[in-house]
């Protein structure tokens, strides 16, 4: 059976030993309580005393310098884990995870290994440029190569989309986290099990050591949660597979994927490895689509069909570069940290070892998310249900404009659920008109096909579409995993790790965002304003930004966002394709019209926005790679057409020095190459 035990309970001794823990977790031991508060607050309390100390030294010669980007100091080893600590967060923990219990699987790895080629590229094509100019954002940048408008149409469509989605998602996802380990468990009152209360707490905390200390704060406190990071997800994935191993194969035996030939008998005598590939690899590798909504083939491989929603094959070609070169490129929060670089070669070793560090992820994120489908199916379906409760309830009730909505249902809810499914089904056909509806003994694809006709007909109806239902919450998975597994004795070390994830990208976006509108915006508006009221103007800005986040974020729980992985690559859309073809005639094209700037990033948000309006059935990265070969022929048509007269000249700083490292150069070659060979593996 799932809930089945192990024969001793789980201490930390056990732990050394690799015995599994039970499945059945308790609250937080008094002595885990004190280590978890000591250990998120004495890292804080560091990271602040280092921004202190560097912001103090900085202020003499610029004190925004000092604050936003750390007195540009930054050694490799501080560039390194802090790029692993602001990027891997529970947007990853949750989101990433959420994908592979789904049916995604190993295929979600693809954002990470392919991130490791594109840091390795970004050490020695972009940062070189990026640093030689000496700015502090990246929409300065376009203000060196295309003009002032260009700098302010993406310094605002960057900070709109970082507070809006980014910041909000992982304040969410850290608030997932808490409300699923502690739910019923209250704090001075507060009901930890609330997504909104968790929220607050995780937005608040970040705010407070950014305010302080700014990015030399962040640095030094990413070092060790970084660290503690992988090493606290290594610890989750021992467990999970001890827990594999104690489980009952007849329960097992459900989750395997559709294309799986395994047997009870076969996971009987086999190890916890062996019964996660049984499970979990389809035969020869196929993965076949069901209704083009859920891949239930195998999901150990990277390559998913043209048809699935989230990853095609296709996207391997071309769209899966784009978000991930804007992100680690061109994305300010993340970019931060290079920019405060030492030097260029502190900057390329820092991020050559970042890009190390993305190939052991998948191991910690994406294994125990399928882990979990496979190990607590049952309790991810009771997460799903209590999340559909309110809208079964309400399902006849009109929108604000007095107009009854349609919804929508996945393939796994109509087979969890038919009776809900049907009283879905027979609301949607009143509402567009009457349809023959299938029989009682109806099949949940039956089901699920005939609402998908609905949909459809209410679509071309101008019908808007509710709340979708689901059959599992998979964005619980990695949380679930955490109140299943977790023991006194090694949850204050789990948990403190998570919570300084969380804390830890966060604070790194505000910090980013408070940049830009302080840089970008407010200096420009300015000009005459001191370092210290820089200094100040960021400051308010952080809690400005991590108030609307925190208000925004507690309502991203909703379905129809597709799962919060998803709602994050989804709107990056609107920017990333456009940005990074700017950028790349920016570097290689000095003779492209300064225009261009930000008529690249206008005609990118324009197509997207359309595509994603009017042909949602396109994956987005399809979508991104479309916008992405728009917008190149547009400016390669324009620049051959009217060329500059003259090649734009970049101004060159003498801030640091700007000598390539040769060891990082083979350290990435030594990076691609086994980035291959994972792909190779897992093909």
């Amino acid at each position: 059976m799932a809930d089945k035990k192990p024969k001793n309970p789980m201490t930390f001794p056990t732990l050394l030993l690799g015995q599994a823990a039970p499945e059945t977790s308790t609250a937080m031991s008094g002595l885990d309580m004190i280590l978890f508060l000591v250990a998120v607050v004495g890292v804080i309390a560091f990271g602040i005393w280092q921004g202190n100390k560097e912001t103090k030294g900085a202020a003499e010669s610029g004190g925004a310098a000092g604050y936003f980007l750390a007195g540009r100091g930054l050694t490799w080893w501080l560039v390194g884990f802090s790029l692993i600590a602001a990027n891997i967060s529970t947007e990853q923990f949750v989101g990433m995870s959420g994908q592979a219990a789904d049916w995604l699987g190993m295929a979600i790895a693809s954002y990470e290994w392919m991130a490791a080629i594109t840091l390795v590229v970004v050490a020695f094509v972009f940062l070189p440029k990026l640093l030689r100019c000496g700015i502090y954002t990246i929409p300065e940048f376009l203000e060196y190569r295309y003009g002032v408008l260009s700098r302010t149409i993406m310094a605002v469509a960057t900070l709109i989309i970082l507070v809006g989605v980014p910041t909000a998602s992982v304040i969410y996802s850290g608030a997932k986290v808490v409300s699923v380990f502690f739910a019923g468990q209250s704090l001075l009152g507060l009901d930890l099990g609330n997504i909104t209360v968790g929220c607050w707490i995780i937005g608040l905390s970040a705010a407070l050591y950014v305010f302080v200390g700014g990015l030399k704060a962040c640095a030094w406190t990413d070092l060790i949660w970084g660290a503690a990071l992988i090493v606290g997800g290594a610890v989750v994935l021992w467990l999970a597979l001890g827990a594999m191993k104690e489980a009952d194969p007849n329960e097992l035996i459900v989750t395997k994927v559709a294309n799986s030939n395994a047997t009870v008998a076969d996971l009987e005598s086999a190890s916890a490895w062996e019964r996660f590939m049984l499970l979990n690899d389809g035969v020869d590798g196929e993965a076949k689509a069901v209704n083009g909504e859920n891949m239930a083939g195998g999901k150990l491989h990277m390559v998913r069909p043209k048809e699935d929603p989230s990853i095609p094959w296709t996207a391997l070609i071309l769209g899966l570069w784009i978000p991930n070169f804007f992100y680690w490129g061109l994305n300010q929060y993340i970019v931060q940290r290079t920019l405060g670089s030492k030097s260029l070669a502190e900057g390329q070793i820092g991020i050559v070892f970042a890009a190390a560090l993305k190939l052991i992820i998948p191991f910690v994120v994406v294994i125990p998310g399928i882990l979990c489908f496979n190990l607590y199916h049952k309790d991810l379906r009771a997460e799903a249900v209590k999340k559909n409760e309110v809208t079964l309830v309400s399902i006849e009730t009109p929108d604000a404009d007095g107009k009854a909505k349609v919804f929508p249902f996945t393939l796994n809810f109509a087979g969890a659920d038919p009776a809900g499914a049907r009283k879905v089904l027979e609301h949607n056909a009143r509402i567009t008109g009457g349809a023959e509806l299938p029989p009682a003994a109806a099949t949940g694809d039956e089901l699920f096909a005939a609402n998908k006709a609905l949909l459809d007909k209410a679509k071309a109806q101008k019908i808007k579409e509710g709340t979708k239902l689901v059959g599992y919450d998979y964005d619980a998975a990695f949380p679930m995993l955490l109140r299943k597994l977790l023991q006194p004795g090694v949850t204050w070390f789990v948990l403190a790790a998570i919570f300084g994830a969380v804390v830890s990208s966060l604070a790194s976006m505000l910090n980013s965002a408070s940049t830009i509108a302080t840089i970008d915006i407010f200096q420009k508006l300015k000009p005459s304003s001191s370092q210290d009221a820089l200094v100040g103007v960021g400051k308010f800005f952080t809690i400005l930004f991590v108030l609307i986040s925190c208000l925004i974020a507690p309502n991203l729980g909703n379905p129809a966002f597709g799962g919060i992985f998803n709602f994050i690559q989804e709107f990056q859309g609107f920017i990333s394709p456009g940005v990074l073809m700017v950028f790349l005639f920016g570097f290689l094209v000095p003779r492209a019209p300064k225009f261009l700037g930000w008529l690249g990033i206008l005609v990118n948000a324009l197509l997207y926005g359309y595509l994603f309006l009017f042909h949602s059935e396109i994956a987005f990265l399809n979508r991104m790679a479309i916008c992405f070969g728009a917008v190149l022929l547009v400016m390669t048509v324009i620049t051959l057409v009217k060329p500059l007269a003259k090649p734009v000249v970049l101004p060159t700083t003498d801030l640091i020095s700007l000598e390539s490292s040769k060891p990082a150069k083979i350290f990435g070659i030594a990076v691609v190459l086994a980035t291959l060979v994972l792909y190779v593996i897992f093909w």
